[in-house]
C-alpha cells in the first residue's frame, strides 16, 4: 500500500492550486476588512460652519461675533477663525480663537469697490487639534451692502 501512495501524484498537483486560491480569497477578505476599518474613522468627523453676527453690514468698521458650530449647532471651542477678503475687500486678514462658548470676536473694516453694490467677507476655520472636526466645505459669509 505504501507503493500506491508513493506513486499517487494527485495530492501534490492539487495542493498548490488550493493554496493559491486560499491566499487570493484571504487577501481579498483582508482588503475588504481594512477598507471597512479605515472608513469608520471618517464617519466620526464633523464638518464645522460659522454663524456671523451680524450677517449683513455696510462698509466701514464693525465688530463681528463669529460662532463656530458643529452640524448639530453646538459651539466648538478652541477653533481659530480666519476672515479674508471675498468680493468685499479687507485691509488685512483677521484671526481670532473661539472660547468655551464657540464665539470669536473679530474687528473688521470691509470696503466695496467703485460701483459695487454688495460683496462678501469669507471665513475659514482651523478646528481644534486632536478633535474630530474638519472645515472642508465653504462656510457662511458676511454680506457687505453699500449704504445708499
Amino acid at each position: 500500500m505504501s507503493h500506491s501512495l508513493w506513486r499517487d501524484e494527485r495530492a501534490i498537483e492539487g495542493l498548490p492550486i488550493r493554496l493559491v486560491i486560499a491566499l487570493v480569497v484571504g487577501v481579498a477578505c483582508l482588503g475588504v476588512m481594512m477598507s471597512m476599518i479605515s472608513s469608520l474613522g471618517t464617519l466620526q468627523v464633523s464638518e464645522v460652519d460659522v454663524e456671523p453676527d451680524p450677517e449683513v453690514t455696510g462698509p466701514g468698521h464693525i465688530d463681528v461675533t463669529v460662532t463656530v458650530v458643529d452640524p448639530k449647532g453646538s459651539p466648538v471651542a478652541d477653533a481659530t477663525v480666519v476672515a479674508k477678503s471675498g468680493t468685499a475687500t479687507l485691509d488685512s486678514v483677521a484671526t481670532a480663537s473661539t472660547g468655551d462658548n464657540g464665539n470669536a470676536e473679530l474687528s473688521l473694516s470691509p470696503s466695496l469697490g467703485p460701483n459695487q453694490q454688495e460683496g462678501t467677507v469669507t471665513f475659514s476655520v482651523k478646528p481644534p487639534s486632536g478633535g474630530s472636526y474638519r472645515d472642508q466645505q465653504s462656510n457662511t459669509e458676511l454680506l457687505v451692502v453699500a449704504n445708499n
